[in-house]
């Protein structure tokens, strides 16, 4: 399960910031994870718990903001929006499509103490 070496690094993030910015208490985590990233969301939320113990963000609200994949259709010439890698495109029905968003993983913010 690579969610919980995911939630070590945001566990990281955070206390790293709280060493820049001196604050003492994490409320939410808001994460931003998309479609294609390959995260399990609530595989994360429940190694977040465990992995935040007795750090600064112990007791910390998981926030999940999905954001869709996106790809660029190189036969139709569109944007659309994708479910998962290498399914055809929803307009046109052609494969070949570039990847342009959905693969995100990152704090979008905290709120604190």
């Amino acid at each position: 399960m690579h969610e919980m070496a995911l939630c070590e690094g945001i566990v990281g993030i955070v206390e790293e910031e709280a060493r820049k910015r001196a604050f003492t208490k994490v409320n939410v985590v808001c994460l931003e994870i998309g479609a294609l990233s390959h995260v399990v969301p609530e595989a994360l939320k429940f190694c977040f718990e465990a992995v935040a113990a007795r750090t600064i963000a112990q007791g910390a609200r998981l926030e999940i903001v999905e954001t869709p994949g996106t790809a660029w259709c190189m036969a139709c010439s569109k944007t659309v929006e994708i479910g998962q890698r290498y399914e055809p495109c929803p307009s046109c029905g052609g494969y070949q499509l570039q990847v342009t968003g959905g693969k995100e993983l990152r704090v979008r913010e905290l709120e604190v103490d």
